[in-house]
């Protein structure tokens, strides 16, 4: 079971700060580094590093706007990203039903393997 993971994109996702970001452009439209900094707990020059991840990534797309860039969430990308961990998620829970599968297995052989035999009662 081989899922596709784009490394980048997670990496970029990794991030609480950059999370958030994608939270506030989408609820608010678009916003610049300016406008985000002022509901983070980081500069507008670590946002402004934040968003060049973002955009590198496709998350999201920057238009000019007057002196600063007008950042907006690329739902495409967002939604090919939201469909890539539902897969991976798909995966993992597939693997850990087959674990749990041999998990039980091994428990059981231990459970029959402590019972009492008849010579042992």
């Amino acid at each position: 079971m081989s899922v596709s993971v784009d490394d980048d994109l997670w990496s970029a996702v990794g991030d609480p700060i950059r999370r958030r970001m994608l939270d506030l452009l989408l609820s608010d439209g678009s916003g610049t580094a300016t406008s985000l900094s002022e509901h983070l707990p980081v500069t507008r020059q670590a946002v402004a590093k934040h968003l060049l991840v973002l955009d590198r990534v496709g998350l999201v797309r920057a238009t000019a706007a007057g002196r600063e860039k007008q950042f907006r969430v690329d739902e495409a990308r967002l939604a090919r990203a939201v469909a890539q961990l539902a897969d991976v998620g798909a995966a993992w829970d597939a693997r850990l039903r087959r674990i749990k599968r041999i998990a039980e297995t091994i428990q059981r052989g231990r459970d029959t393997d402590d019972e009492p035999t008849k010579s042992q009662r």
